[in-house]
């Protein structure tokens, strides 16, 4: 069932939009299993030349951090939040006591890469709060505050049909022409073409990503030990053996990374 640009459906009016007996081996809404979320928010965001990291940004009125965490917050099958800032931040003392969350939203100690964040987050999930091995966990970026409840639901929808399943992400089909580019030359400025790849099979990656807690730790550990370069979730389950699944989601969940995708991002959350 395709979700809407516009869709910012509730898990209960997801499930009506279509017949059950259409798809028999779909969960109900009551029976998807409630879900722990960390949020990577310790980057600086070079890229967006700003006075502060992007995540902290003013968007709407709001932080873009404020928007992502609200998203999760209010979806009925979220039990929690770690998020993930850098030790000392300013940013985020100056934030944390405007905030009302209503559900349990834990602080977990930035790494040096994204990775290092998550997998802190992950053993806070853990060893601190003893959360079960086989809880399912979704990790999403702190710069895409335009996702969706429905495209969260539409991910815990599609991984969880499947009993034996590894987990997925959420991603969309490259849809345009592929270009590499040449190697870089001291001699030349200007970027050139190689040649076209082929975009058959090739799926752009967005989060949140979701896997079990107990794989993702020892995958994402594993991986982070033997230096291997770990851009998301799905590559250390990838690295691991696994084949996750690729669940379509909205174009309008784009990272915020450099300053034409605050307008963007306001575009999308106004309409």
């Amino acid at each position: 069932m395709p979700i809407s640009s516009s869709s910012r459906n509730t898990v209960d009016e997801i499930f009506s939009e279509a017949p059950h007996d259409d798809q028999p081996d779909k969960p109900q809404a009551d029976e998807l299993s409630p879900v722990w979320v960390v949020i990577p928010a310790a980057g600086v965001g070079k890229r967006m030349q700003a006075d502060r990291p992007k995540q902290y940004l003013s968007l709407l009125g709001k932080t873009v951090l404020e928007h992502t965490l609200q998203c999760f917050m209010q979806h009925p099958k979220v039990a929690g939040v770690v998020l993930v800032v850098q030790a000392g931040d300013p940013y985020w003392a100056e934030l944390k006591p405007t905030l009302q969350t209503g559900k349990p939203l834990h602080i977990a100690k930035g790494g040096k890469e994204r990775a290092d964040s998550v997998f802190n987050g992950l053993q806070m999930l853990q060893n601190t709060l003893n959360i079960p091995n086989d809880t399912w966990v979704l990790v999403h970026d702190a710069a895409r505050p335009c996702v969706t409840q429905a495209e969260i639901t539409q991910l815990l929808v599609g991984v969880q049909r499947d009993p034996q399943s590894v987990g997925g992400l959420l991603a969309l089909p490259v849809r345009d022409t592929m270009k590499r580019q040449q190697a870089p030359n001291s001699n030349q400025q200007d970027v050139l073409v190689s040649h076209t790849e082929s975009r058959e099979g090739l799926w752009h990656a967005l989060t949140p990503q979701m896997f079990r807690l107990g794989l993702l730790v020892d995958a994402l550990g594993q991986a982070l030990a033997s230096q291997q370069t770990i851009t998301d979730e799905a590559s250390a389950i990838e690295w691991h053996g696994f084949s996750p699944l690729l669940i379509e989601g909205l174009s309008s969940n784009l990272k915020i990374t450099r300053p034409a995708d605050l307008d963007l991002a306001t575009f999308f959350l106004k309409n």
